[in-house]
């Protein structure tokens, strides 16, 4: 049975925050060129884990295959909450 009171932690991998960050950033570039629309393609990628949702323009399908999606999912949304911070403070 499930411990309904206690609030389990994630632990997340074993890649590097600038290594994470650069991979994005190569994605986007790529994802972009091609003419997609980044949020909706990285919506679907960290979805259903279909790499075919990531353009192979630039090798961005095998760059972003070397980060597991909760990694990926954690540093857009740190990225995210720090900006809410920094306006509202």
């Amino acid at each position: 049975m499930v411990e309904m009171n206690k609030t389990t932690q994630f632990e997340f991998g074993k890649n590097n925050v600038n290594e994470v960050k650069e991979i994005i950033r190569s994605v986007l570039t790529a994802l972009n060129e091609k003419g997609y629309n980044p949020v909706s393609q990285l919506i679907g990628y960290i979805l259903s884990g279909d790499p075919t949702y990531i353009t192979s323009h630039n090798n961005a399908r095998s760059i972003i295959m070397q980060v597991e999606r909760d990694e990926l999912l954690e540093e857009i949304l740190k990225d995210y909450i720090a900006s809410i911070n920094d306006k509202t403070l």
